[in-house]
């Protein structure tokens, strides 16, 4: 009967070690994500996901603004 005892003891002492390391593995990341909002990490959200739907339009304008460029440019000639 001592043997079981002793055997359930180390079974909570493995699950408060568990618990402990599962607690600091917590405030770690809490203070990471702190200091990184802290930093402005977070701040522009939305551009990113919108900046790949921009990009081609962007693209498509350039060389509308040339061919403008050689008419003004032909114009003056």
């Amino acid at each position: 009967m001592g043997a079981f005892y002793t055997l359930i003891l180390r079974e909570m002492d493995i699950l408060y070690l568990m618990i402990l390391c599962s607690v600091t593995l917590a405030v770690i990341f809490l203070v990471i994500f702190i200091v990184n909002a802290r930093k402005g990490q977070f701040e522009d959200d939305e551009s990113p996901a919108v900046r790949i739907l921009l990009d081609s339009e962007i693209i498509k304008e350039e060389p509308e603004k040339e061919e403008k460029n050689k008419k003004t440019e032909d114009k003056s000639d």
